[in-house]
């Protein structure tokens, strides 16, 4: 049996050839090409079916790199500590 990670992800659009899209290179990386290769991670994560899983998850497991639900690390990061001052 499948766990739910497993289950969402098999229907997420990063899925493929653009994959690498969603994180960052291994060598450096300037300011105007992380945000251009974020922006399209971004769009690809705009139509995908499992947004709100994807976003869940890696806020769940504090995942600090990559594009997860359509947000980056800060993004996820600011997120979570608004929803830590509402509560």
């Amino acid at each position: 049996m499948q766990n739910y990670a497993e289950q969402w992800q098999r229907m997420a659009s990063c899925k493929g050839p653009h994959a690498d899209l969603f994180y960052p290179p291994n060598t450096t990386e300037r300011r105007e090409e992380k945000a251009n290769r974020e922006a399209d991670a971004k769009s690809i994560c705009n139509d995908c079916p499992v947004k709100v899983e994807c976003l869940d998850y890696a806020i769940a497991i504090n995942e600090t790199y990559g594009i997860w639900g359509g947000l980056n690390e800060l993004e996820r990061k600011n997120l979570t500590t608004r929803r830590l001052r509402l509560r």
